[in-house]
């Protein structure tokens, strides 16, 4: 006997869906914009020659690479508020987390676009006896994150898709509404197609967009960071 679809309960809560998709796009940005910084200040640390400290980072980095993202979304929303006595979110709780664990890959992704810069670039740099700090910013920074554009974009697809994993903790985000909704109405297959579809609604097109830009790149001569 097939099954039979009815996707009517699911279309009637609908704004449910768009109100979850909406909170699913408002973390990953959040923790796109902070994971982007967190890592490229991450990067610029375990470039310099003190081992007292790119030792340590790079131990962090794997850390945070190593460590399911759900662990670490679990002991920030659940230990750390008895840790340091706060209040946590659900909201916070993702942001943090996803903020922290998405710089250990942006990091990388940083430090092979700066270490990917030809060594004449440097020795110009320092011919004129530019300041460290402007030589990374007016130079070398500009030619690595033109190289870095379609990892990065890739890395934010990525996290987009890790968000799901804060609905483990009540967040409102579109998995969470989803689950919510085929609890009300009896209709989980129905439910989880729509929010399927729109998650693919969302990333197919940046998927793509990423593909074209890297082909362009690539036909252009312009180098990439994997």
């Amino acid at each position: 006997m097939g099954y039979d679809w009815k996707f009517g309960p699911v279309f009637r809560n609908f704004d449910l869906l768009l109100v979850g998709l909406g909170n699913t796009l408002l973390v990953t940005a959040v923790c796109l914009v902070f994971g982007l910084l967190l890592g490229l200040v991450i990067a610029l640390l375990r470039l310099s020659h003190v081992r007292a400290i790119t030792w340590p980072l790079g131990f962090v980095i794997d850390f945070l690479r190593i460590v399911p993202p759900l662990v670490q979304l679990m002991w920030v929303f659940f230990a750390l508020p008895i840790l340091i006595d706060v209040r946590m979110t659900p909201f916070i709780a993702a942001c943090v987390t996803l903020s922290i664990q998405s710089s250990a890959f942006f990091a990388e992704v940083f430090r092979g676009g700066i270490i990917s810069i030809e060594k004449g670039q440097w020795e110009a740099a320092r011919s004129l006896a530019m300041p460290r700090a402007t030589m990374m910013r007016r130079i070398i920074l500009p030619q690595a994150v033109s190289r870095m554009i379609p990892t990065i974009l890739e890395r934010a697809i990525e996290l987009l898709k890790t968000t799901s994993l804060v609905s483990a903790v009540s967040y409102a985000d579109l998995l969470f509404q989803a689950t919510q909704i085929s609890q009300q109405v009896f209709r989980p297959l129905e439910t989880f197609t729509v929010a399927a579809g729109l998650y693919l609604a969302v990333i197919l097109p940046c998927s793509l967009f990423v593909r074209r830009l890297e082909i362009r790149m690539a036909r252009s001569g312009v180098a990439t960071v994997a």
